[in-house]
C-alpha cells in the first residue's frame, strides 16, 4: 500500500514540473562536443553577458536537475570547469562549435591530458 502512495506523489511531482516549470529550447549536444554557452551576469543594477566555450564533459540528470559540465583551458594553461543547469534563468543561449567523436558518455579522462592529446576528433555532420 505505501509503494502505491509513493508512485503517486512521484507522477504529481513529475507533472508539476512538466506543466510549470519553464524549459529552455537548446540544441541537441553531448560529451565531446565543443559549445560555446552565453549566460546573464548581474553585477549591481547592471546585467551583461559572459561566454564560456570549452569541451562538454558531461551531461547528467532529467528534466529539471539535467546539468552538463563544461571544460577549458584558461590562462597558464590552467584546466577550469562549470557546471551549468540546463533549465536555468540565466543561459541564454548555447552555440554548437565542433561535434566531438567520443565514445563515453562522461569524459573524464579528458582531465588528465595535455597537449595534443587532449584533443577531440571532429564528427563529420
Amino acid at each position: 500500500m505505501l509503494g502505491f502512495k509513493k508512485e503517486k506523489v512521484m507522477d504529481l511531482v513529475k507533472f508539476v514540473q512538466d506543466e510549470f516549470v519553464p524549459k529552455n529550447e537548446f540544441p541537441q549536444f553531448g560529451a565531446g562536443d565543443t559549445v560555446t554557452v552565453y549566460y546573464k551576469i548581474k553585477e549591481g543594477d547592471k546585467e551583461r553577458t559572459q561566454f564560456f566555450k570549452g569541451v562538454v564533459i558531461q551531461r547528467r540528470g532529467a528534466g529539471i536537475t539535467e546539468t552538463f559540465t563544461i571544460r577549458k583551458i584558461g590562462a597558464n594553461g590552467i584546466g577550469v570547469e562549470r557546471i551549468f543547469p540546463v533549465n536555468s534563468p540565466i543561459l541564454e543561449k548555447i552555440e554548437i562549435n565542433k561535434k566531438g567523436m567520443v565514445r563515453r558518455a562522461r569524459i573524464f579522462y579528458l582531465r588528465d591530458l595535455t597537449g595534443k592529446k587532449a584533443r577531440i576528433k571532429e564528427r563529420r555532420v
